[in-house]
């Protein structure tokens, strides 16, 4: 056709007329041809196919060189209008796409794609006519209407930019399907097509590619509509505009989709909003791949990038505040998915990938060679059956693989992974930068269109959370100098931004202030520290104090104490002293206070530091390390809000342990202490009454009552801003607190808690979150019952330090709980390891007895621990409510153990010189405590006597009986094994033995016996009226085989009543008592 225009000169006429009608007619012709037989033998022969699908391609490529563009465009229209209808016919119709997405593909690589998108004469080109200086309200409407259009894929768009409008509908459509090789093609072509553009040297001017990128607006629209798609993107509903999420997906492409592909909406027949939503919304959107978001969202910076400034901001001017929310959700995306990840991340990734390659290559290696197949080993069978003849030293390899000339050297491969490493981390690198820099300029833009208009403005929290979320990221150091300069502009210009409105963004401004605060680069300590102190001025401007800010810096270094191990502590003091330095030479402020607040700040955020360094020290003693940080909390107490984050740190490490009643007393203190400061905020019925309410759950919320009687007005002295100081803070730290009860077990203490929240909940009306709560309550109760007699809880130990080792600790005493069924061997192994390791086994010695230390008497040079096992212990007025196993174990704080003596010395001997002694030791607070360890604050030793101890050992052998007795239902098993440890004949003895010794005196009714002798006696008579009860009770239990056994038991209780009767009955015994003694046993015996 070419050779034909030179030859007839008709390469300057107009293209209409270079060649005939019936020519043109004739290429009409073979086009329509071969797209029938690409669409008829698509998947007869792939590959023919795919070479007359890319040469037709080339062809119309060619053509719009040539022929008239208008006609050209019509052959593209026939192509993709019998695509369409062929796809649409089709279940999966995604080979035919595929050759669709090749076909656009080629087309727009054509060097005047621009010019043949017409990329003029639209009301977003810089180039137009200028508007009226005084346009009235409809002109203004039309033009808002105009520039909507030509941003998003409409008729109008399609009709003015029909290249371009094939791309971008394509992949809007492919992005539809569920289909991640088809996306990834989609997303390449338009990611190519960018590239082209921006090392077009035609388009090096600025305004230039001004002009190409707002050819591509659609695709800005396109992106943030795939918003639940994109890589690592939260699956909430914000990026979705469109209704009725929930259609079910429909199996292949329908008509309206169809049409969609093939374009044909540009020329006459117009897609409705109704029918785009129909499009969008046929089958559910699959996720994409990462590298297919992070090339989608390449495209998408470059627009934003090189787009004339004032024309973005039109057109956000008249997007509704959703899209821009979903534009800066987009930015925030961004920020994750370009991370700069660092040299030995992009190392390893190479790495992998070489590997991976190389055995690959190694595999084919062995194909081609023939190693390991069938025909191998068919080969040596063949040589063994036909050894090869004398003097023949060759093999029938045609090559050898270890000496193939291609094969290189192993030391190769490293150095290239080394060096594609390098390359990469450095490409990386600078594109982490300039995707910083872009994201950054496109929030200022819309910090200057939000201050622009009201309804805006909301718009400048979430601008400020994008900054924050990038200022959490690894960044350049170029990066973050222009991010510190952003956020003080930030700040200053809109100061009620952080104080009023996004108080919680406050807090993670200083959190994220601090930590950059504590970088080992001086530059970034320099802006971070210039940040964080014209903060703290700004705040103090606007009220003469600046106690939000200081609350939010010393809780955010408290939590980044808490919880983060990398920050450098000799960095942030040096940055702590850059800002005492800003505040002594602020000559503005010199006679205010504000110089002294923040030298008090300062003070206390290098106290905080302090305590770290300690707490680093002890960070493999979890009871240290518990102490600590309870320490630091309970200096916080006219601080609620810092005082809760300790808390919160404190219930983390609890669960990391697994202690989960300590965790859930740490949230019941959290709830109280927000409870006693919502109470001196509002007064409202069902709110509880401050921290005494909780009184019920343990005891020691008390300690969360306000102690400073000046805090009137919680809101106007800085304290009390967090989230967690609100109705629904209250139930939220309640409702974790009774989970973390239940995880432990403690189903009666999650009564208690939600007796609290209950009221809170009816009062809001909230009946979802009654029914949950009952129906939590309904499984705790049904837990009791069926757990009833089977529960154990914590085991307490008294644990004393001794030498000057231990500092602190040194002459200290703990109770210490330890979980269930914890035995005295395995807590010493434990506490012995930890400091044999820290001071030497040979430094470390561990006391076995109970007895009373003399420090006197101890090596100065070793540390010492003694430890013993101990039992709560209750008043005789406590026992008469403490009925339950649980009511025994929970909220105690009085413990007891016993240490055997005699006057001789020696720990045990004859039952006359036996005595005991008992320690009862006091905690500081009732177990379970915030903490596992409790000090001994009192202690006090009673001394039992000889009888005292034989009366002790009888109470508790009658109060074993009656347990076993009375249980519900009976245990046979248990039973028995109690009364034959009463009255079985190798342990009778024992009982019998202690009247002998203490009541024989009484033997011949002589004798007035003593007050602790009359009350042995009783207490024989109780013993022996429970094994009788005991016997009967046995009787009805046991089947025929245990007969005997019981005969036996009865022989037994028979000669050890008729051996005590003499010695507790007195001479002045009623003839009528002995008479029914008498009568009692032969009852008994029969």
């Amino acid at each position: 056709m070419i050779e034909h225009m030179v030859a007839t000169q008709s390469l300057d006429v107009p293209r209409k007329l270079r060649f005939s009608e019936q020519f043109t007619d004739d290429v009409s012709t073979l086009v329509t041809t071969f797209i029938s037989e690409i669409i008829a033998s698509y998947n007869k022969d792939p590959k023919l196919i795919h070479s007359m699908n890319a040469s037709l391609a080339f062809f119309l490529y060619d053509l719009l060189s040539i022929l008239d563009r208008g006609y050209v465009f019509l052959l593209i229209k026939a192509y993709c209008k019998q695509m369409s209808a062929k796809i649409s016919s089709l279940p999966d119709g995604a080979t035919l796409y595929s050759l669709k997405l090749d076909f656009v593909r080629i087309l727009c690589s054509h060097e005047h794609f621009v010019a043949l998108n017409l990329p003029f004469g639209t009301p977003l080109m810089w180039s137009s006519a200028p508007a009226s200086p005084t346009p009235s309200q409809a002109s203004s409407t039309s033009q808002a209407r105009d520039k909507t259009c030509f941003a998003e894929l409409s008729y109008e768009y399609k009709q003015q930019h029909y290249l371009a409008g094939l791309v971008l509908t394509d992949l809007a459509v492919v992005l539809d399907m569920q289909n991640p090789s088809l996306h990834m093609k989609a997303v390449n072509t338009v990611r190519n097509l960018m590239t082209c553009h921006d090392s077009d040297a035609r388009f090096a001017e600025p305004e230039y590619k001004a002009r190409v990128a707002t050819l591509h607006l659609p695709l800005l629209v396109i992106v943030m509509d795939m918003l639940p798609q994109l890589h690592n993107c939260n699956a909430d509903t914000r990026g979705r505009l469109q209704p009725n999420e929930e259609l079910e997906p429909q199996a292949g492409i329908n008509q309206s989709v169809a049409m969609a592909i093939a374009g044909t909406s540009m020329f006459g027949i117009k897609v409705t909003p109704s029918d785009k939503v129909k499009i969008f919304q046929q089958t559910r959107r699959a996720g994409l791949s990462n590298e297919t978001t992070r090339n989608l969202l390449i495209c998408f910076l470059w627009i934003v990038k090189n787009m004339d400034k004032e024309v973005l901001r039109q057109w956000w001017l008249d997007l509704p505040i959703l899209r821009l929310r979903q534009l800066l959700e987009v930015l925030n995306i961004c920020i994750s998915c370009f991370e700069y990840k660092g040299k030995k991340v992009i190392k390893h990734s190479v790495q992998q990938f070489n590997n991976k390659t190389l055995d690959i290559k190694s595999r084919l290696e062995d194909v081609i060679l023939g190693q390991g197949s069938a025909r191998c080993e068919m080969m040596l069978r063949r040589k063994e059956r036909n050894p090869t003849s004398p003097g023949w030293t060759g093999d029938r390899l045609r090559w050898r693989k270890e000496q193939m000339a291609y094969r290189p050297a192993t030391d190769v491969p490293d150095r290239q992974s080394r060096s594609q490493a390098e390359s990469d981390a450095h490409i990386e690198g600078n594109l982490a930068t300039e995707v910083s820099l872009v994201i950054l300029d496109t929030l200022e833009q819309i910090v200057q269109v939000s201050s622009q208009s009201d309804h805006l403005q909301c718009l400048l929290g979430p601008t400020l959370k994008v900054l924050l979320h990038a200022l959490s990221r690894n960044q350049s150091t170029f990066v973050l100098h222009n991010m510190f300069a952003t956020q003080r502009s930030l700040v200053f210009k809109f100061p009620n931004l952080l104080f009023d409105e996004e108080t919680e963004q406050c807090a993670d401004l200083c959190l994220q202030l601090l930590k950059h605060c504590s970088s080992l680069l001086s530059s970034i300590r320099s802006h971070a520290s210039a940040s964080l102190y014209l903060l703290m001025r700004q705040n103090f401007e606007i009220g003469n104090n600046f106690a939000r800010v200081k609350m939010q810096v010393t809780m955010s270094l408290s939590s980044l104490v808490g919880t983060s191990q990398t920050f450098s502590e000799a960095s942030l003091r040096r940055s702590l002293k850059t800002i005492l330095l800003y505040s002594e030479e602020d000559l503005e402020l010199q006679d205010t206070t504000f110089p002294e607040q923040v030298k008090d700040l300062v003070f206390n955020l290098h106290m905080i530091l302090s305590d770290t360094v300690k707490m680093k020290e002890f960070q493999e003693d979890p009871e240290m390390l518990l102490d600590l940080m309870y320490r630091i909390a309970k200096g916080y107490q006219n601080s609620p809000d810092l005082r809760l984050t300790w808390l919160a740190n404190m219930a983390q490490k609890h669960m990391e342990h697994n202690n989960h009643t300590e965790a859930a007393m740490c949230l019941v203190h959290s709830a109280a202490l927000v409870a006693e400061y919502l109470h001196m905020l509002e007064d409202q019925s069902y709110l509880p009454k401050g921290a005494v309410s909780l009184e019920g759950v343990t005891p020691n919320a008390l300690e969360e009552c306000a102690v400073s009687e000046d805090v009137l007005s919680p809101e106007e002295e800085g304290v009390c801003l967090g989230k967690d100081f609100t109705e629904s803070g209250l139930i939220g730290l309640l409702e974790h607190a009774s989970n973390s009860f239940y995880s432990a077990g403690m189903y009666e203490a999650m009564n208690n808690v939600y007796k609290v929240m209950i009221p809170i909940t009816e009062a809001n009306r909230d009946y979802k979150k009654l029914a949950n709560i009952h129906g939590k309550l309904h499984d705790a109760f049904n837990r009791m019952e069926q757990l009833h007699g089977k529960r154990v809880f914590g085991t307490y130990f008294r644990v004393g330090f001794y030498g000057s080792k231990f500092g602190d600790l040194n002459g200290e005493e703990f109770i210490y709980k330890e979980p269930t069924l914890t035995k005295l061997p395995e807590i010493f192994s434990r506490l012995e390891n930890f400091y044999a390791e820290r001071f030497g086994p040979d430094n470390m010695v561990i006391i076995k007895d109970s007895n009373v230390v003399d420090p006197n008497n101890l090596d100065p040079d070793k540390a010492y621990i003694q430890i013993t096992y101990v039992e709560p212990c209750f008043e005789p007025y406590e026992c008469r409510y403490r009925l339950t196993h649980f009511d025994r174990n929970f909220n105690i704080k009085r413990f007891v153990y016993a240490t055997p003596f005699t006057t001789s010395g020696r720990a045990h001997g004859e039952l006359h010189e036996q005595f005991k002694r008992k320690t009862i030791l006091t905690t500081a607070n009732h177990f379970p405590y915030v903490k596992t360890r409790i000090q001994v604050i009192q202690r006090k030793q009673v001394v039992l006597t000889p009888i005292e101890v034989a009366i002790e050992d009888i109470q508790k052998k009658t109060a074993e009986l009656a347990q076993a007795t009375q249980q519900d239902p009976p245990d046979p098993k248990i039973l028995q094994m109690v009364l034959q440890g009463c009255i079985g004949t190798t342990v009778n003895q024992g009982p019998m033995e202690m009247a002998i010794v203490f009541l024989s005196e009484f033997a011949d009714g002589k004798g007035t016996p003593s007050k602790l002798q009359n009350k042995l006696r009783l207490c024989f008579k109780d013993f022996s009226k429970k094994c009788s009860d005991a016997l009967r009770k046995n009787k009805n239990l046991i089947g025929p085989d245990q007969r005997d056994y019981q005969r036996e038991l009865e022989r037994n209780y028979h000669r050890f009543s008729d051996r005590l009767v003499p010695l507790i009955t007195l001479c002045n015994t009623h003839p009528h008592d002995k008479l029914a003694s008498h009568s009692h046993r032969l009852t008994c015996s029969s």
